[in-house]
C-alpha cells in the first residue's frame, strides 16, 4: 500500500513506490505494530542525502528486501527536516548504541516506540542479515530485546536533560572560547578539526564579534583565514556562488555536493559580517554570489526558500560540477581553457573521481589586475553556461520555517551592508544591484510566506510544499529562527507588524517550550510526546533550539524595551554558559549571541525621512557593536518603540544610542555617533 503519497516531504515522495510498504510517521503505524506484535522499522533520512539514495537504491527498491521488511516489521519512513524531534531522539538513541551517527539513520524499536537496536547506512547483504537477525531476536529472545530498549532510553533520557548546572556567560568564559577555538584551529588549511571537514559559520559569527569586542587579532586572523580557504576550495561553487554541506577532505577540495539552505544562509551572515567590518572585495563577492544563489537556485516564486540541492546527478555524485581539462578546452577554446585549467586546478590526473576535478582558486582574483578580473569574469561566465546544459541535480523543495528565518536574518544582514559600500564606480555595480533587487524580493516573499502559511492560529508548523503547509507543529528552533527574522525584517523595513509577530512567537515559546532552571525543551508542552523529551543545549549544522530562542528575545528585548525577554534570555544562556567554557566549537551560536548580550545590546534609533540613504544610518550600520539593533525612520511610527518620542533636533536627522536601557544624548553629526559607538 502507498502511504507516502500525499507527504509534503519530497524525502518521503522518493519512496512512495518502494516494495517496503512504508508508513509515514503515525499513531496508526505504532497501533499497527503492536495489533501484529512485530517489532518497528524506523528509517530516517532526507532528500538531498547521497547515502540515504544509496541505501534505497540497494535496499529498499529491493524486492526481496521489501518482503523480509513486510513480513516482520512495520516500517516507518522519517524527513529527519520535517521531523527534527523524531530525528534528535533516535539520533541520541543511535549515539548512545554506536558512539555515532549519521543518515540514513536506521532504528529498530517496540511497538511503542522504544528503540533496542540502532545504526545508519547498511550494504544490502548486511542488511538483509540484521532483518532476520532482529526478526528471529523478536520471537525468540523477547526479554532481553525489552532490556536493551530500557536501557537506550535511560541514556537518552540522561542525555537529554535539562535542570543542570547554571553560571552566568561572562567576558572570561567567552575569552576562555575563543582561547579554546584558537588552539584547535587549523592554521595550514583554516577552519577546524580534519577530515571531514564543515563550514564553521557560527564559530566564524562569534570570532567576529570577540574581535569587535575585545580588539583581538588573532580571532580576526582565523576568521579572514578560514573564509578565504573556504571561499577559494572546492566547497564553493567557483561558477555560481553557496557552499556545500562539507569536504570530505581537511583542505576544503572535495565537497560532499549538496547545498543546504541552512549553511548557505548562515555563511552569507559571516561573510556579509567579514565585509562590514573589513571592506574585504573577497567577502563581498562571496556575499553577493552567495545571496544569488539563494535567490536564484533556492527561492520559489510566491514562498519561501527550497531545503537543498542533491549531493547526486542522476545518481552520480557531483556529474554536474566536475571537469576535465579536455572539458576545459571544450568549452572555451584551447588558450582560455588552458588559462582555466590553471586556475581552477584542473589536472589530468584529478582531484576527485575518474580524472576529473572540482574547481578550486588556486590564485587570488579580488586583487588581481583589472585585465586578469575581466578575463576570469568572462571564463566564469562562459563555464557556467555550459554547465548548464549539463544534467542538474534536484532540489528540495520542502520549506522548512527555521532555515527560512536564517536566509532572512542573513540577507537582511546582507542588504544594509551592501547599500552601505554601494558605489557607481565599482566595476561590478550592476552585478551587485541586480543581486540586491532579487535577495531582497526573495526575502519578503520568505517572510510573507512564513507569516501567512507557517504561522497558523498563533502556532508555527515545520514545513510547507508548494504553499501547503504540513501537520508537523514547529519546534523551538523554528520560533527562535523565525522570531529572529521578524526582528530583522522589523528593522530592515521600519514595519510594525514584523515586530508584532515576532512577539506572538516569543510568547508562545515562553510558555509552552520553557523548562526548570531557565532553559527550554525543543518541543511544545502539548507536543506529541515521544520516548524522550528532547532539549539540546549545543550548537551542530544549525542553531540549537535554545540558541536561537536567546538570539530572538535578546534582539526583541532592544527593539521593544520589555526586560522581561532579556531576563528569560539572560537565564536560558546561563544554562549553555557551563558549556561553552568546556566545548566551544559545540556552542558557536550561543557564544555569538552571549556577545551580544555582553556588549548591551546597543538600541540605535535614527529620526530621519531618508531610512536608507541618511549618512547617520550607515554610520550606524558600519560601527553598530556586536548585536546591535538599528531602526531608522520618520519619528513615533506606529508599531515601532525605538522611534517613539524621538524626534529631530533643530529639524535635522538624529540618532539615539541607548545600551541596556541608558540612553546617551541625542546627536546629529556622524563623527559625534561613531564616538558613542566606540
Amino acid at each position: 500500500m502507498n502511504r507516502l503519497a500525499d507527504a509534503t516531504s519530497p524525502y518521503l515522495l522518493q519512496h512512495a513506490d518502494n516494495p517496503v510498504d512504508w508508513w509515514p510517521w503515525c499513531a496508526e503505524a505504532f497501533a499497527e505494530a503492536k495489533r501484529r506484535d512485530v517489532p518497528v522499522l524506523i528509517s530516517v533520512g532526507y532528500a538531498a542525502c547521497h547515502w540515504c539514495h544509496v541505501m534505497a537504491h540497494e535496499s529498499f527498491e529491493n524486492e526481496q528486501v521489501g518482503a523480509l521488511v513486510n513480513d516482520d516489521f512495520v516500517a516507518i519512513k522519517v524527513d529527519r527536516e520535517e521531523r527534527p524531534d523524531v530525528d534528535a531522539v533516535y539520533m541520541t538513541a543511535t549515539q548512545a548504541m554506536t558512539g555515532q551517527g549519521g543518515w540514513p539513520m536506521t532504528v529498530f524499536a517496540t511497538p511503542d516506540g522504544t528503540p533496542f537496536f540502532c545504526g545508519t547506512y547498511f550494504p544490502r547483504a548486511n542488511f538483509v542479515r540484521l532483518l532476520e537477525s532482529v526478526a528471529t531476536a523478536w520471537r525468540d529472545q523477547r526479554e532481553a530485546v525489552l532490556r536493551q530498549g530500557a536501557a537506550v532510553v535511560e541514556a537518552i533520557g540522561g542525555a537529554q536533560a535539562v535542570g543542570g548546572p547554571t553560571a552566568p556567560l561572562t567576558a572570561e568564559l567567552l575569552d576562555s572560547a575563543a582561547d579554546q577555538l584558537s588552539r584547535e584551529y587549523d592554521a595550514t588549511n583554516g577552519g577546524f578539526g580534519g577530515a571531514p571537514k564543515f563550514p564553521p559559520h557560527m564559530n566564524l559569527l562569534f570570532l567576529l564579534r570577540h574581535h569587535q569586542r575585545t580588539g583581538s587579532p588573532r580571532s580576526l586572523e582565523i576568521a579572514r583565514h578560514t573564509a578565504e580557504a573556504m571561499a577559494r576550495g572546492g566547497i564553493h561553487d567557483q561558477l555560481a556562488g553557496g557552499f556545500a554541506r562539507y569536504s570530505v577532505d581537511a583542505h576544503w577540495t572535495v565537497p560532499h555536493f549538496e547545498k543546504m539552505l541552512y549553511d548557505n544562509a548562515l555563511l552569507l551572515r559571516f561573510y556579509a559580517q567579514l565585509w562590514r567590518l573589513t571592506g574585504d572585495p573577497m567577502a563581498r563577492r562571496v556575499a553577493r554570489d552567495t545571496a544569488r544563489f539563494l535567490a536564484d537556485e533556492l527561492h520559489r516564486a510566491g514562498e519561501g526558500f527550497a531545503s537543498a540541492l542533491d549531493a547526486d546527478t542522476e545518481g552520480v555524485e557531483g556529474l554536474t560540477y566536475a571537469w576535465t581539462p579536455a572539458q576545459l578546452v571544450e568549452a572555451l577554446g584551447e588558450e582560455d581553457g588552458r588559462w582555466a585549467a590553471d586556475l581552477f586546478e584542473v589536472t589530468e590526473e584529478g582531484t576527485f573521481e575518474h580524472g576529473t576535478s572540482v574547481l578550486r582558486l588556486a590564485r587570488d582574483v579580488d586583487d588581481a589586475a583589472p585585465e586578469i578580473r575581466a578575463r576570469w569574469r568572462d571564463v566564469v561566465g562562459r563555464l557556467l553556461v555550459a554547465r548548464d546544459t549539463r544534467p542538474q541535480p534536484a532540489r528540495d523543495d520542502k520549506v522548512v520555517a527555521a532555515w527560512n528565518g536564517l536566509a532572512i536574518t542573513a540577507i537582511a544582514e546582507f542588504l544594509r551592508v551592501a547599500a552601505l559600500y554601494a558605489s557607481p564606480d565599482d566595476e561590478d555595480a550592476n552585478l551587485m544591484e541586480g543581486v540586491t533587487i532579487v535577495a531582497d524580493g526573495a526575502m519578503r516573499d520568505a517572510a510573507e510566506h512564513l507569516a501567512a502559511v507557517h504561522v497558523v492560529d498563533g502556532r508555527l508548523r515545520r514545513a510547507s510544499r508548494d504553499k501547503v503547509v504540513g501537520e508537523p507543529a514547529g519546534v523551538l528552533e523554528d520560533y527562535g529562527c523565525v522570531a529572529e527574522a521578524f526582528c530583522a525584517m522589523h528593522q530592515l523595513t521600519g514595519e510594525g507588524r514584523w515586530l508584532e509577530l515576532a512577539g506572538g512567537l516569543l510568547d508562545v515559546a515562553l510558555a509552552r517550550f520553557a523548562a526548570p532552571g531557565g532553559g527550554f525543551y525543543d518541543t511544545a508542552d502539548d507536543a506529541e510526546q515521544l520516548v524522550a523529551r528532547p532539549a539540546d543545549p549545543t550548537d551542530n549544522a544549525t542553531p540549537s533550539g535554545r540558541s536561537a530562542i536567546v538570539a530572538a528575545l535578546v534582539a526583541y528585548a532592544a527593539l521593544t524595551g520589555e526586560s522581561r525577554y532579556r531576563e528569560a534570555a539572560e537565564a536560558a544562556l546561563a544554562t549553555v554558559a557551563p558549556i561553552v567554557g568546556r566545548h566551544a566549537r559545540f556552542t558557536g551560536y550561543a557564544a555569538t549571541v552571549g556577545e551580544a548580550l555582553l556588549s548591551g545590546p546597543y538600541e540605535i534609533a535614527v529620526a530621519t525621512d531618508d531610512a536608507v540613504g541618511d549618512p547617520l544610518v550607515a554610520a550606524a550600520v558600519r560601527h553598530a557593536p556586536p548585536g546591535a539593533v538599528v531602526v531608522a525612520g520618520r519619528p513615533d511610527q506606529p508599531g515601532v518603540p525605538l522611534l517613539a518620542d524621538r524626534p529631530l533636533v533643530d529639524g535635522r536627522p538624529t540618532a539615539y544610542v541607548c545600551r541596556g536601557f541608558v540612553c546617551q544624548r541625542p546627536v546629529t553629526s556622524v563623527d559625534d555617533l561613531v564616538a558613542q559607538l566606540g
